[in-house]
């Protein structure tokens, strides 16, 4: 009776599995069968996680527009949203899937079958036949020459390969973001300065018409006055121009719409600049060597590649198998007893002759294959250096053109005051007091252009080397000083 029972469960597990996600989709409950052999990496559970954060990136995360976007909100939303990001996460699930099939070749099969026959002959001698047979094997694969093992190292390498091209891709989407903000805050910033520098142009033109009037200036004065102001709404309506579209480009890049409104910050923060730590080149390239996501992707997938070569060869190796096979039957008008049961077990050894040399071209592609992979790794490393190698020196030059910056704005705004007034007291002509507007714009552009180098390519180095994290753009990183100092500027 217990074999029978057996036999039952097995068969009616076998018919039902089939159904089972299905109806459990429909219901929206855990499936329990979902991963029984636990290949899915932890990361799936808790969440990703950017180098340095004690928190998980939000899946999902919506923010209300109507106060002023922070670079951390802007990054959250552009990680919810993107789409290669979600393609990867996705392919998580995928390697973990193929490590789950790897696994199984470890674990026997078992297959049941039920059979119920009911034959009818309709003529002068009627006759009716019925039958019920039901049939329960089990196989497992005792021995190989290392191919199941092999493949399982394969598809593990390939599944840590699948989190760590994740990981590449947030900080890829990383770097696009920052990028974008940083471009629509200089241009936010160039705008307001240009709309300070029509303001200043404004105020000379008054100046130029009311000596004029009182007969101290001649018109020529007027004129010039005129024409610095024209240019300067000129330059305000490009910067205009120039922040609209970085504006759409921050759009995008976050994901929002095209009409929403959005509010960016008209200042930089330099406080970041004050809360770094040095450190040498060389350190950022033995890190970035030994951590950087793109680069541990690739070798994953070359170290998978190795592994593959070894399935190819066991392919062409013998094999042991252990079987195992129980079947019952009862069949109506037998003269025999009703009832007949069979029970059979087998070992199996197969040893391959010849399969018309198909082993030996699968090796030969699998060792192609570790080729192309270990190309690809080293191009990986090479692209990946060079990134860190130019952005450390944007990093270092921007660092230091922050301080020259302020003194060249500082001189410029003393310029422009000392020719106003003189030229208020007539000591001086308006081609002067033109000059010294004409530097003081420059020098908000440089200010504004240093700024903005600084907070970008800061950043950027830590995206090149994988090391950004929200933590940092909270808290600040990389001062790149040989001595370690932080910057003066406020």
């Amino acid at each position: 009776m217990s074999v029978r029972i057996w036999i039952v469960v097995t068969t009616l597990l076998a018919a039902v599995a089939p159904i089972c996600p299905l109806r459990a989709q429909a219901l929206d409950f855990a499936y329990p069968f979902s991963d029984p052999l636990r290949t899915l990496p932890v990361v799936m559970d808790t969440g990703a996680m950017l180098p340095g954060d004690t928190d998980p990136i939000p899946r999902s995360y919506d923010k209300p527009l109507s106060s002023p976007l922070a670079l951390t909100e802007a990054v959250d939303l552009a990680l919810s949203h993107n789409q290669k990001v979600r393609g990867a996460w996705a392919d998580i699930k995928v390697q973990a899937a193929a490590l789950g099939q790897e696994n199984s070749a470890y674990l026997p099969t078992v297959t049941g079958t039920l059979n119920w026959v009911n034959d009818n002959i309709s003529s002068s001698n009627s006759s009716s036949t019925k039958s019920y047979t039901s049939q329960a094997s089990a196989r497992w694969r005792l021995f190989d020459f290392g191919g199941r093992s092999a493949g399982k190292n394969a598809a593990d390498n390939l599944l840590a390969a699948a989190v760590a091209t994740h990981d590449s891709a947030l900080q890829q989407a990383l770097s696009g973001v920052i990028q974008a903000y940083f471009d629509a805050v200089t241009a936010g910033a160039s705008l307001k300065a240009k709309v300070k520098n029509e303001e200043i142009a404004i105020t000379i033109l008054t100046y130029a018409r009311y000596r004029e009037a009182k007969g101290i200036a001649s018109r020529l004065d007027t004129l010039r006055a005129i024409t610095a102001l024209a240019r300067a709404t000129l330059e305000k309506s490009r910067a205009d121009g120039y922040y609209r579209k970085a504006e759409a480009m921050l759009k995008y890049s976050i994901g929002v719409p095209s009409t929403t409104v959005l509010l960016l910050p008209t200042e930089f923060d330099e406080n970041s600049a004050n809360t770094v730590t040095g450190k040498e080149l060389s350190a950022w390239l033995e890190e970035t060597l030994r951590n950087h996501p793109a680069i541990v992707a690739a070798r994953k997938q070359r170290d998978a590649a190795i592994k593959q070569v070894a399935v190819a060869r066991s392919s062409g190796l013998p094999t042991m198998d252990l079987s195992g096979a129980f079947s019952q039957g009862s069949y109506s008008g037998v003269a025999v007893s009703p009832g007949s049961m069979e029970t059979t077990v087998t070992v199996a050894i197969a040893i391959p002759i010849f399969d018309g040399f198909a082993t030996t071209y699968k090796v030969r592609g699998a060792e192609a294959k570790v080729e192309k992979e270990t190309a690809a790794l080293t191009d990986v490393e090479q692209q990946i250096i060079m990134g860190v190698i130019k952005a450390y020196g944007d990093a270092s030059s921007a660092l230091l053109n922050l301080d020259a910056s302020v003194a060249l704005l500082k001189a410029a705004q003393g310029a422009l005051e000392v020719s106003q007034r003189k030229y208020d007291k007539g000591a001086a002509d308006i081609t002067e007091v033109l000059s010294t507007q004409t530097a003081l714009a420059d020098a908000w552009n440089e200010r504004i252009r240093t700024q903005a180098e600084w907070q970008s390519a800061r950043l950027q180095l830590l995206t090149s080397a994988g090391k950004m994290g929200r933590s940092v753009l909270i808290n600040g990183e990389g001062n790149l000083r040989p001595d370690g100092g932080g910057s003066s500027t406020k």
